[in-house]
């Protein structure tokens, strides 16, 4: 799972979160992206290599919280 839009940290992605900014979930493969409760994520997206990993809650397809 990837989060749009694409951060190039886990920092940039937790200082997006706590500032309330609009972050969703998205899969690029054949299974769906949650629409609640928790999932992993990674980023940068491919092509880039990825460089983080955090596991994130999402409400109503929104990201509202990075766990770690």
């Amino acid at each position: 799972m990837y989060v749009e839009p694409n951060f190039p940290s886990k920092k940039a992605l937790k200082e997006a979160v706590k500032a309330g900014e609009y972050v969703t979930v998205f899969s690029p493969g054949p299974f769906p992206a949650p629409r609640d409760g928790a999932c992993s994520v990674e980023g940068p997206h491919y092509p880039k290599p990825h460089s983080w990993y955090a596991r994130v809650t999402v409400v109503d397809g929104v990201v509202v919280q990075v766990n770690s």
